[in-house]
């Protein structure tokens, strides 16, 4: 039994490398070092791991573990599927309502914790790397990696607010270098973070240390500009949050659901547990789900008015004239339902929600597959042990990646509208004459 745990693996890893650095040391005796052997400065680069392995990864979350073992204790007579079953359905109620307490403290709190996700997220996806590649000799890695973080976030959400708030930073004589030179500033901070790289590089692990830059900006790409796009979406209307994020919640736990009770074909060998009676039953569910939920969001102004500055009140607006993507429209029945009723009255948005809900269902769970490959193909069974029951963060939100970039295209096609206020801010941070030239552009526009 010692031999299936962590640490039974890590002796046996490391005897497995011993072995293998005997028997490369033994070859590189033998091997002829005459004339005619290709030798290089470079012979003593260290490699990569033929297979790497993460099964050796401390597990640091101890109160977790404490948790886990009283709740093993409490359901001791229960079969552990069962077990798991509940461990999963009592966290996952603790998510939701946690979920909802932070819509209801308003998008500027649920932006800054979209942030604390995004970089819990990046260190869980990190440590797998540091500890997989053996990167503790190598000089500077955590904190580049970290480096490169901040400065992908500082452009970023530099952007965004300049884009929303940034009429605000010209009324402020000491923030305005920080809208003029802004990325001038996100590029000299990526440039500081590329020189230290290359002064880094130390010539036994050049391969090491490039694989993990790489391995550091794909997540980067993948991360960052994901939970950026997602606040993006949080400022055109808090619905185009709140709704997606809906999605894929009510699709996980309703493919979990039917995948449980139901499940008998595998539908994937990346995630053997996903069944084809959980995704199809997940998808159904979802799509009605879906119809039915934005109905009932498209009744709140605060949730679908974009997050503007109200400049008289002096804070973010809470009431707008909505959008017609949000005022009720009556739509005439077609022939063959027109016998039950000829007319319907729906919020548009509940017509675009079956396409939301169809991409959620449908390509939303690959978010998934593609996280389960990146666990096989480094040998580990979650990204962490945050969460009982479900993992970690990265475990959670492999989905939502995929569903918030989604998001954000489909606003920019299909629904976002100019902003009068939006317009009106632009002018105001414009300079008098160039104030006074756009008058005059305009009422010569309207003249003719």
């Amino acid at each position: 039994m010692s031999s299936s745990t962590p640490s039974g693996i890590y002796h046996r890893n490391i005897e497995n490398e011993n072995n293998i650095n005997q028997s490369q040391l033994s070859k590189s005796e033998t091997s002829p070092t005459g004339a005619g052997a290709p030798t290089t400065e470079d012979d003593d680069m260290e490699p990569l791991p033929s297979q790497p392995s993460g099964a050796h990864m401390i597990v640091e979350e101890s109160t977790i573990q404490t948790f886990m073992q009283y709740f093993d204790r409490l359901l001791i007579g229960l079969n552990p599927r069962w077990r798991n079953w509940i461990i999963r359905g009592i966290f996952s109620w603790v998510m939701i309502l946690g979920f909802a307490k932070l819509v209801s403290m308003g998008p500027l709190v649920v932006s800054i914790v979209v942030l604390l996700i995004q970089i819990k997220c990046f260190q869980e996806i990190i440590n797998i790397g540091y500890v997989v590649y053996k990167s503790h000799n190598l000089p500077w890695f955590r904190t580049l990696s970290w480096y490169f973080l901040f400065t992908s976030n500082y452009w970023l959400y530099g952007e965004s607010l300049i884009n929303h708030f940034g009429f605000m930073m010209h009324k402020h004589n000491f923030l305005q270098p920080l809208v003029t030179y802004h990325r001038m500033i996100g590029f000299l901070l990526y440039t500081s973070g590329f020189v230290g790289f290359v002064l880094s590089l130390k010539k036994t692990y050049y391969l090491k240390q490039f694989t993990l830059f790489g391995y550091t900006h794909i997540t980067l790409m993948i991360l960052v500009t994901s939970s950026h796009q997602m606040i993006q979406n949080i400022c055109e209307g808090m619905i185009w949050f709140i709704f997606p994020v809906s999605l894929i919640i009510c699709n996980d736990i309703m493919a979990y659901m039917f995948g449980f009770f139901y499940g008998r074909t595998p539908l994937t060998k990346l995630s053997p547990k996903k069944t084809w009676e959980g995704f199809i039953g997940g998808g159904v569910s979802t799509l009605i789900f879906g119809f039915i939920v934005a109905g009932i969001l498209s009744h709140y102004q605060f949730l679908v008015c974009p997050l503007e500055y109200d400049d008289e009140r002096m804070s973010l607006a809470t009431s707008c004239i909505p959008i017609p993507l949000f005022q009720k429209t009556i739509y005439t029945m077609p022939k063959p339902f027109s016998f039950f009723k000829r007319t319907l009255e729906l919020y548009p948005f509940q017509l675009h929600s079956l396409i939301l809900s169809l991409f959620a269902s449908s390509i939303g769970p690959f978010g998934g597959f593609f996280a389960s490959g990146f666990k096989r193909a480094f040998r580990i069974k979650d990204f962490a042990a945050t969460i009982p029951g479900h993992g970690g963060f990265m475990d959670r939100f492999d989905c939502q990646i995929i569903m918030a970039l989604f998001t954000n295209v489909y606003i920019s096609t299909f629904a976002r509208v100019a902003s009068p206020n939006k317009l009106l801010q632009q002018v105001l941070a414009l300079t008098p004459e160039n104030r006074e030239e756009f008058l005059r552009l305009l009422r010569n526009h309207f003249k003719e």
